[in-house]
This record gives structure tokens, sequence and C-alpha cells, in this order.
């Protein structure tokens, strides 16, 4: 049988479209273009990385501006306040100084970076101490511990952050960057740590604005690196080599840690998105409900506690839960279930402590109701007696009045608009045929004031 051969022409048609598009899209992604002078944007980069005179003081008011908005609980400001701030620079002065071997800007960059984070520290500290507001809001908590997406955010930041800052016209790049990677709230979360004594705060902030500068000096150094900024070169070879080996070590002594503690980063956050699955899933019972559920992950120990309430769940139940813990990947995870009063809560107990707890809350509001049904029964209590009093009343009247023909009792509201008082009175009206005289009017008035125990009363005659 022939072999089939394909077209000449045809596969040069394809090759020719395919070297098309690639030169297409290396236009398109092309990071020459717009490009700034290499050494006009090692100037920018080192220029910023100075922290003295105005950038120091702009740091500190931007960090007290931090400080209100994490203690108020304000984004807004938290935004505002890292847009003032300058905290981008020395971070990426340390990217681009590993990125050309250049080890004094390095060292720079580095003191400046260190005296920047103490002074940070030390302002929110002495805000922290001083503020009446004590509470830790959610914006501040969400700076105590790092995720997967903080690393991600750093790295990816940094990149653009770089990208930005290569070119000839300067974008609003950086400030962003500066708000995404927020460098600036986890040193004020590390100051509400030291301020009220919480170290678990302290380091867990620390941890996280190590984690976003690492990555966003990673992430300028790749950048610098892959678009060749040329080197510093030194006359002394010896010495460049010494400084180069100087970078090396420095950059591996600080990336090495970070990679391990990132990796950690991620196992933990998937290992809390699986435990959160598992007890939304796997934990549904018809008669219980799931009161309590606490994750706790560490190097050492991993347990998901769940608190339960209602109808008492079986031990065979309980261990098939615990086998399929594994099978969702949470290996090494004890599953910890307290019924009632398995961890020495009784059901009646709580019960009553809920009860408690809503008396107490409602107490103020079931006082104000209390005091208004009293006041409705007391007006309903005397509308009725005038009712039952009206008929009597009117009655009576007939007798001592025989041309009397209507006639009704009752309690009005009389508005005096020259004082602008208002008084509940006595009021009836009284229709005569034939009219009454002036002094029988006034006979039935004061006979009314007498009958009713009434100081005043409101006669209408019709």
């Amino acid at each position: 049988m022939p072999e089939i051969t394909e077209n000449p022409k045809k596969s040069i048609r394809k090759r020719n479209g395919l070297i098309r598009m690639l030169i297409y899209l290396r236009e398109r992604f092309d990071l020459e273009e717009g490009k700034e002078d290499e050494l006009e944007t090692i100037e920018y980069i080192s220029k910023n990385v100075e922290f003295k005179g105005a950038n120091l003081w702009i740091l500190i008011f931007a960090i007290f501006v931090a400080s209100v908005g994490l203690n108020v609980n304000s984004t807004a400001v938290i935004i505002g306040a890292m847009l003032i701030s300058p905290l981008m620079g020395p971070i990426m002065g340390i990217g681009l100084a590993a990125g050309i071997n250049d080890f004094e800007l390095l060292k720079r960059s580095v003191r400046n970076l260190l005296v920047a984070v103490f002074i940070s520290i030390l302002t929110s500290t002495i805000y922290f101490s001083i503020t009446p507001i004590y509470g830790a809001e959610s914006e501040l908590l969400a700076r105590t511990e790092p995720t997967v997406w903080d690393v991600l955010i750093a790295l990816f930041g940094g990149l653009a952050g770089i990208i930005a800052g290569s070119r000839k016209e300067k974008s609003n790049a950086i400030p962003g960057v500066a708000i995404a990677t927020a460098l600036m709230p986890p040193l004020c979360t590390a100051g509400y740590g030291l301020a009220t004594g919480n170290l678990l705060y302290f380091f867990g902030a620390f941890y996280l604005f190590f984690i976003n500068s690492v990555f966003i000096s990673l992430s300028t150094y790749l950048i610098v690196r892959f678009m060749g900024y040329p080197k510093k070169h030194f006359l002394d070879r010896a010495k460049e080599k010494r400084v180069q080996t100087y970078i090396t070590v420095f950059t591996l002594l600080t990336l090495i840690p970070s990679i391990y503690l990132a990796y950690g980063i991620v196992k933990k956050t998937f290992w809390n998105e699986q435990a959160r699955k598992f007890v939304a899933l796997e934990m549904q019972f018809p008669k219980t409900q799931i009161l309590t559920s606490e994750y706790d992950y560490s190097s050492d120990k991993k347990s998901i506690t769940v608190s339960l309430i209602g109808e008492m769940i079986k031990e065979e139940e309980i261990g098939i839960l615990k086998n399929k813990i594994a099978a969702l990947g949470l290996t090494e995870t004890e599953l910890i279930i307290h019924q009632n009063g398995s961890n020495g809560t009784d059901i009646n107990v709580l019960r009553n402590d809920i009860l408690k707890d809503l008396y107490e809350r409602n107490e103020g509001l079931i006082r104000d109701k209390d005091q208004k049904i009293a006041l409705l029964e007391s007006e309903l209590s005397e509308d009725a007696q005038i009712r039952t009093l009206s008929q009597e009343v009117a009655l009576e009247a007939k007798i001592n009045h025989p041309n009397l023909k209507k006639f009704s009792l009752g309690r009005s509201i009389f508005t005096d608009l020259d004082k602008n008082q208002t008084d509940t009175l006595i009021s009836a009206y009284a229709s005569f045929q034939p009219s009454a005289q002036r002094t029988e009017i006034n006979k039935l008035r004061d006979w009314l004031k007498v009958r009713t125990k009434s100081d005043t009363v409101a006669l209408i005659i019709d």
C-alpha cells in the first residue's frame, strides 16, 4: 500500500502560521516595550530605599492611620494608610540588589527595612497602649496568621510591582501592590500584640509580614534577572567573587526557610479547608446539632473538636466518622466529639444558661413592655368604668331634666393650644328639646362634677 505524504506547501503554510503566531505573542508579551533605562530604574528604586527625614515621618503617620483603622475596624482607613506607606522601597531594594550583585545596596536596603520595621512596631505599640478601644476586630484578627493566599498575593503582587517600576511611565501598580500585599497592617497588629501582651498575635502578624516581604523581594529578583539588568562589576575579581558569594548565601538563608514556611502554610490551609468540609458534609444528624467546632493544626498534633447538642450519637457512627477522616486526606487527624455531658457540660445546665442569657439581654425590653402594658390596662379599665357609668348617669340625668333627649359620657383628650398642654377630661354630650336655659345647663354641669367626682367636666350642648 503506497505511503500517504503531507502536501509540502500545506506543511510550509502551517509552519509559517505557527511562526507568525509566536512572533505575535512575543510582541504582545515583550517587556522591552516602554521599558525605562535600566540605570534609571536602579536609581529610582535605590532612592526609595532610604528611611530618614520626610520618609520616616510619613511612615510614622501612616502607621498611626493604619492602627486607628484596625482599631475601629475601618477597611477604607486601612487602605488609605497603605497608600501613604513607603514600606515597599527597601523590600524591592533587597530583590534588586540581589539581582544585580550590589552588596552595598543590599546592606542599605536591609538596614533601612529593619529601621522601618522597628519604628512601625514601636509606633503601633504606643498607639495601642493608650487607645481606649481594646477589642480585636475582624480587620485586626485577619492579620494574625498567614495563609497560602497571602503567599500568592505577595508573589504575583511583587511581580506586578517591579514590572511597573521598570516602565518609563509610572503607573499606580506599586501603590496597588502595597494595598494587595498589606505590608503595614501586620506590623500594626504586631504592635497590638506587644501592647496587649498577646505574643501569639505578635509572632503571627510578624510572620505574615516576613512572608510578604520575602516573596516581594523574590519577585523583584526574578524579574531583574529575567530582564537582564546589568550586574555590578568590580575591578578586583576576588572582591566581586566574594560579594557574589555573600549575596548568594544571604539569598539562600532567606529563601530556604521562607519556602519551607510557605509550604507549611499551604499544607495548613488545605487541611483547614478539608476539615471544615468534613464537618459540614459528614456531621449532619437529624436530631443532633453542632454547637461548636474547633480546628487545631500543628506539626505534632492535628485535631477536630466538635461539641454536639441533642440526641446522642452511637459509638458505631462515631467510628465510621473517624474512618472517613483518612479517606478525605486528613491523615493523622484526631476526631474529638463531645456530646451533651461528655465534655463536662450538662444539657439542662446549658439550656438554663441560654435562657438566663436571653432573659438578661431582654430584661430592659421586658421591663419597658410591662410598663406599657400596665398603662394600657389602666386606660382600658378607666374607659370601661366610664362606659358603665355613662348609662347610669344618663338615666339619673333624665329624672332631673325631663326635656333631656340625648346624652353620652366619655373620656376625651383636650389640647390647650395657648399653653401647648394636653389633658384627659370627662366630657358629656347633652341634647334638650325644647332647648334648655342657661341655669338648667349650669345645674347639669355642677351635678356631673359631683356624680363623676371630677374637678372639670366638658359639657357639650346641642
